[in-house]
Order: C-alpha cells, then structure tokens, then sequence
C-alpha cells in the first residue's frame, strides 16, 4: 500500500469511533501491538530528541525500502510512534521524505495532543524522514 492509502485507511479507522476516549484507546492498542524493538537499539543515541517521554527510534533499510522499530515507556506516545511507523514503514526513502502527512489533521490528533505530545509527534515525523534522507542516498 501507498502512504496515502495508508493514511486513508486510517482515517476510515478513526472516523468510526464517536468520541476521544475511544480513539485514545485505539492508540494506546496500536501501541500495545507494535513489534518489540531489539534492546541494541534502546540506546540514548536512538531516542527521539523533542519527545517528553522516552522514545527510541530505528530504521534499516531492506530491498530499497525503510523499515522502522520502535519503543517508549509511555503508553500514549507508544501509540503515536506505532501510527506513524503503520504510515511510513516498508516505503521507499523517497516517499517517505515527500510524504504529506494530512491523515495527523484529518483524524484530529494535533487539536487533541497536550502541546507536549504535539511536540514530540512533530519531532517523530522529522526524526523519520531524516532518516529516510540519509538512507535514500544507498
């Protein structure tokens, strides 16, 4: 599937539940199913610099695509982190630096993140695409 797809497909998701608490729930098992991240990769050099919570973020690149894994201590901000990797992993470097991500406004999550958790969305999404930037040029 495209990025855009997979954004689609998302806010079809978050548009069948009614209110917040259910689509925070929604998050917060997005989370609880995202693939353990190898413990190598749970080193200071690997956490996402702007997140108020722990957050350690890998990406390999395999057959021309970014793969990502990763983890954090928090449950809300696992579930970010789980979202954003179901949008951008297995895409090709490329795609991943072009990508608009509108399914974030869309689904409404800016307007209903703390400024904190806003923040460190924000510096998921950058952290991401660095790395694609440094893997597009293999």
């Amino acid at each position: 599937m495209t990025i855009n797809e997979i954004q689609d497909e998302l806010i079809s998701d978050f548009a069948f539940f009614e209110d917040w608490m259910a689509k925070y729930e929604y998050i917060i098992q997005l989370g609880k199913e995202l693939p353990l991240i190898k413990d190598e990769y749970k080193r200071d050099d690997l956490l996402i610099k702007g997140c108020q919570s722990r957050v350690w973020l890998h990406a390999d690149y395999k057959d021309g695509k970014v793969v990502f894994s990763a983890d954090s201590d928090a449950i809300i901000t696992k579930g970010l982190v789980s979202l954003m990797i179901k949008v951008l992993s297995n895409q090709k470097p490329e795609d991943i630096v072009n990508a608009d991500l509108y399914f974030i406004d869309e689904i409404g999550l800016k307007e209903h993140l703390s400024p904190t958790r806003a923040n460190g969305l924000v510096a998921m999404v950058k952290q991401m695409k660095l790395y694609a930037m440094a893997l597009n040029s293999c």
